[in-house]
């Protein structure tokens, strides 16, 4: 056997495609490929769908798309007749009329083999059974000699099943020498014990070593966090690229006898609330800048929502992007407006204070008709914040920045929110982040900002954010407590019934009040229209109110917490599931 067979050089691209953008991504390609040239490596891997991003969702499906990436993958195809590095690009790819989950070998100046996407996953955010057709379990392909299996994220995540095949079986059994997985996997609290989990599981079944490559990218809702490994097969970690962040590393394997030992680099991940955060500053920083927004533009009361998200706002884009506003009426406290000049002034931001009572009287004057003789009600508080969406959406209008909103997820989930108002916006970075955590993540980002973060360091929210009771200020000495339970409370109950799909039995059974439970059931299920019409935002949790939690809005069930009885097998016709196979095929 030659030397040159006993090693092997992979160079990881864990880079941040835009979606859409061919010629883009085709360049990162091309970038990463020089790097490997560099490196003396003989190949590079790219993530799922990388030349035209990934989830495409319905994009994937136009002829003139699936056209363009194939002309990016020919030419790219075409420049490594230089004898440099292999490719292995993910792409979709049209076979005898259907279209694929593809990843492209590109060597030696032409498309040297494809490889389809097996398992689709077709749950929480994804639905790629609707865009893809299933791909066989092929065999590895062989690059400089070694034999390389390549699965293609789903294909490595579910054990095999009537519906799903384990592909790392297969490649184990039909000679493959190494496993290298392109990745799609969006980013959610622990999902990296998930993935490494997973991982685990295929390299105790083949015995081989495996790569786990992850794209780094904000994508609408969604955020990946790179965060690429690698493992041998002895199970130990083998490479740890970093998280939320570009990287460009080239691992080397060796073989010594008839295994193949990898080595690279261990980067520290961040965890809990401090991988949410950056998850945050990521999916903003992406959505502002794909989309061509100079900037951003956001209402700063004096509370603690607006304050953590214009703190995420700096960190992303840097103060000269970030403008704020505080747009005060005669319930706004003293010490808000000192608190929002404090907090702006050690942000760095451009700030102004515009008051709102004329024009609050101005729209009461030309309601007075209507509601002569009615009392003042929920009406005039929802007429405040309605002023203040409109005059935020007139700034953005003018100067070109794009409002962020700022509403958190136990407000999206009750419907304490204004439409049109406070939910005017066309980001929220915060929008799957609980109002306990609010409070965490502003403590948090006080004693440390993430890495890439392009804020100042140190106290950036002033204390008193934190720490005073928080309130809409619509009214005199409200409270959000005089609407809502503590949040302690609703967000224990909300994430029972909203990631956890819990029965309002199980629920109360846990301990917590009957009442308060079917109350915040019922606020739960009529505020459904509300999130229909609210501003996409970062995913953190298992399930987000988008593409995770889809409920129609017209909707009678409701759970009424009663325990209803267990089903009864015995009501069920031994034949009938058989009887209904019959029928169905």
């Amino acid at each position: 056997m030659t030397e040159r067979l006993n090693a092997f050089a992979v160079t990881l691209a864990q880079l941040n495609p835009t979606m859409g953008d061919i010629a883009g991504n085709a360049a990162k390609v091309r970038l990463a490929r020089a790097r490997a040239i560099a490196d003396g490596a003989d190949l590079v891997l790219f993530p799922e769908l990388f030349i035209a991003g990934y989830p495409p969702e319905d994009l994937v499906q136009k002829p003139a798309f699936q056209t363009a990436c194939r002309a990016a993958i020919e030419a790219l195809a075409r420049e490594t007749a230089d004898g440099g590095p292999a490719l292995l690009v993910g792409t979709p790819w049209v076979e005898d009329g259907k279209l694929y989950n593809a990843c492209a070998l590109l060597d030696g100046g032409r498309i040297a083999a494809l490889r389809f996407k097996c398992n689709l996953p077709n749950y929480g955010v994804f639905d790629e059974k609707r865009l893809f057709a299933r791909g066989p379990a092929a065999g590895p392909i062989t690059v400089r000699g070694v034999r390389i299996g390549v699965p293609i994220c789903e294909d490595i995540w579910l054990e095999e099943s009537e519906d799903y095949e384990n592909v790392v079986e297969t490649l184990a059994e039909t000679g493959a020498e190494i496993i290298l997985v392109p990745n799609g996997s969006p980013y959610a609290r622990d999902k990296n014990d998930a993935r490494l989990s997973v991982a685990v599981a295929r390299v105790t079944e083949s015995g081989l070593p495996l790569v786990y490559l992850n794209q780094v990218c904000g994508q609408d809702e969604l955020v990946f966090d790179g965060a690429s490994f690698a493992l041998n097969g002895d199970l130990s970690l083998a490479a740890q690229l970093p998280a939320f962040e570009e990287s460009i590393t080239t691992l080397r394997f060796t073989r010594n006898g008839g295994d193949w030992r990898c080595t690279g680099p261990i980067a520290e991940q961040p965890e809990g609330d401090k991988a949410d955060y950056a998850a945050c500053v990521l999916g903003l920083r992406d959505y502002v800048a794909k989309n061509g927004f100079p900037g951003v533009l956001l209402g700063i009361s004096g509370g603690i929502d607006s304050a953590l998200c214009a703190a995420i706002a700096v960190d992303a884009l840097g103060a000269d992007q970030v403008h704020g506003v505080m747009l005060p009426y005669r319930y706004t406290a003293a010490h808000s407006i000192a608190d929002a000049g404090e907090l702006a002034g050690h942000l760095g931001i451009r700030y102004e204070v515009l008051p709102i009572a004329e024009a609050v009287s101005g729209f009461e004057t030309i309601l007075s008709g209507l509601f002569k003789n009615l009392p003042p009600d929920i009406t005039e508080e929802n007429l405040q914040a309605r002023t203040r969406g409109t005059l935020l959406m007139a700034i953005s209008n003018k100067i070109g920045l794009m409002v962020v909103t700022t509403g958190n997820k136990s407000e999206m989930s009750v419907g304490y929110a204004t439409l049109y108002g406070d939910m005017n916006g066309g980001f929220n970075p915060i929008k799957d982040i609980y109002k306990t955590q609010v409070f965490r993540l502003a403590s948090l980002r006080n004693s440390w900002k993430p890495d890439g973060a392009l804020g100042p360091a140190g106290e950036v929210i002033p204390p008193d954010i934190i720490t005073r009771p928080p309130t809409a200020e619509l009214r005199e000495n409200q409270s959000d407590q005089d609407s809502l339970p503590p949040y302690d409370v609703l967000d224990a109950i909300l994430e029972r019934l909203v990631e956890r799909e819990e029965p309002l039995d199980q629920i109360i059974e846990a301990g917590f009040d009957r009442e308060t439970v079917t109350r915040i059931d019922h606020l739960l299920n009529v505020a459904e229209y509300k999130r229909r019409q609210a501003a996409p935002g970062v995913k953190v949790t298992r399930k987000n109110f988008g593409r995770d939690r889809r409920y129609p809005i017209t909707n009678r069930f409701r759970d009424r917490g009663e325990k209803l009885p267990a089903p009864d097998e015995t009501l069920v016709s031994r034949g009938s599931k058989a009887s209904i196979d019959a029928f169905e095929g």
